[in-house]
């Protein structure tokens, strides 16, 4: 979903003239006046990808949802870019659309089918575009859902759990499309998360949300491809768990 708005969330040119792809400075949203966010600033590089973690009720589906514009009861600054889109763990497609259509839902003008069929073909599901969404496979459904994100040419890219639902070996081959979309594409993502080892595989820069704000980042300097193997790895894994409060179980024959 990609809107033009007014107010506190606004797409700005400023964005992406002075260097920054998102600039977030002092974001409060209150839900019956407790903060969910508070006082929040972030920014976030053009091409990066960045993983977002924390706790459950943290936040931080809320601020990709301010992000995307869908949100828009807040205080403080957000600068956005025009062209953003965003996928959800659920992939929301209309069943009584095909799927080719589903991937043109909320376009401007009038978009003919081969922009759709394009986008499906990138994602490796060109083979489908006539299928009725019922018929995918929930692998099937999600590569829909980010051809239609995809399709909107965005400079932003929001990803809210996308993965989450998908059996293990759906989710490795899901995670590793979307590194090669970024990769290709060369637009800023942001992704939330509850998994560490995929924000690992995954992002340029960690961060980790907490008590309404950004409490801790890290940038994730591993070559790619990845995987949890690699030197640093283990590393960088210890310190996202301890910064969202989780304590690993000591080795066998660890000093406790």
């Amino acid at each position: 979903m990609a809107t033009d708005l007014p107010g506190p969330v606004s797409p700005s040119p400023r964005a992406a003239s002075d260097g920054t792809a998102v600039r977030v400075e002092g974001l409060t949203r209150a839900f019956d006046g407790r903060p969910v966010i508070d006082k929040l600033d972030l920014t976030l590089r053009p091409g990066e990808f960045t993983v977002l973690l924390g706790r459950s009720g943290c936040g931080k589906s809320t601020l990709l949802r301010v992000l995307a514009g869908l949100d828009r009861d807040i205080e403080g600054t957000v600068l956005v870019p025009k062209r953003r889109a965003v996928a959800f763990q659920a992939p929301r497609l209309m069943p009584w659309k095909r799927v080719w259509r589903n991937v043109l839902l909320g376009l401007d003008g009038k978009p003919g089918r081969a922009v759709a069929e394009s986008a499906l073909e990138e994602v490796g599901l060109g083979h489908r575009s006539s299928a009725w969404p019922k018929t995918l496979s929930g692998g099937e459904a999600q590569r829909a859902s980010l051809a239609r994100a995809l399709v909107r040419e965005p400079d932003l890219l929001l990803l809210d759990e996308p993965f989450g639902a998908l059996d293990a070996l759906t989710r490795l081959n899901a995670q590793r499309l979307v590194a090669e979309l970024w990769q290709r594409r060369g637009c800023a993502v942001l992704l939330v998360t509850h998994d560490v080892e995929e924000a690992l595989l995954l992002a340029d820069r960690a961060l980790v949300m907490r008590d309404g704000v950004i409490a801790y980042e890290t940038e994730v300097a591993l070559d790619r491809p990845r995987s949890v193997g690699d030197p640093g790895f283990p590393a960088l894994r210890s310190r996202l768990l301890t910064e969202l409060g989780v304590d690993e179980p000591a080795a066998p024959g660890a000093a406790v």
